[in-house]
């Protein structure tokens, strides 16, 4: 049976988001793009990003949220915008009854690329090779959701724990 993922890349300003699907073969991409909330008030760009998070678990039916782990960056204000953000998508799922995962970035580089501390453009070659996208430009941060999609596939995370 095939599992349905929807990957999340967190952020505040912009937030990578993909739903992949796969059975153990090769996985597909069925939806990805960045969700980028409007300037302006936090819980304004919060709801924002709730809104669009809603859609997709709506749309697309996942079995289950995944997203990347927060590792800690220098910029505070910075990390406390994507810890929020984190928490919307968490709590999103939970009114949803959706499961969600956590995987930490260096995991995520090292599946899709064999090296867990692979750059970004390392990790948006090997998406490009590992999947079949649509011809689009994508940012950095949608292609890293779809890594986390692939990732997720591959590690065979249970529906329930």
């Amino acid at each position: 049976m095939a599992m349905r993922i929807l990957a999340i890349d967190p952020g505040f300003d912009r937030m990578g988001v993909a739903i992949v699907e796969g059975d153990g073969s090769k996985p597909v991409v069925l939806f990805s793009e960045c969700v980028s909330p409007p300037k302006g008030d936090r819980e304004i760009r919060l709801a924002y990003i709730q809104r669009a998070i809603m859609q997709l678990i709506e749309e697309y039916a996942p079995m289950m949220l995944v997203l990347e782990s927060l590792y800690f960056s220098k910029n505070k204000k910075t990390a406390l915008g994507v810890a929020e953000a984190r928490g919307t998508v968490i709590a999103t799922a939970g009114v949803k009854g959706v499961p969600v995962r956590e995987i930490p970035p260096g995991t995520v580089k090292l599946a899709v690329t064999g090296n867990g501390r692979a750059d970004k453009k390392a990790v948006a070659h090997m998406v490009e090779k590992l999947v079949k996208l649509e011809e689009k430009k994508r940012l950095d941060d949608e292609l890293d959701a779809i890594a986390v999609g692939i990732t997720a596939l591959a590690l065979r995370f249970p529906q329930k724990l």
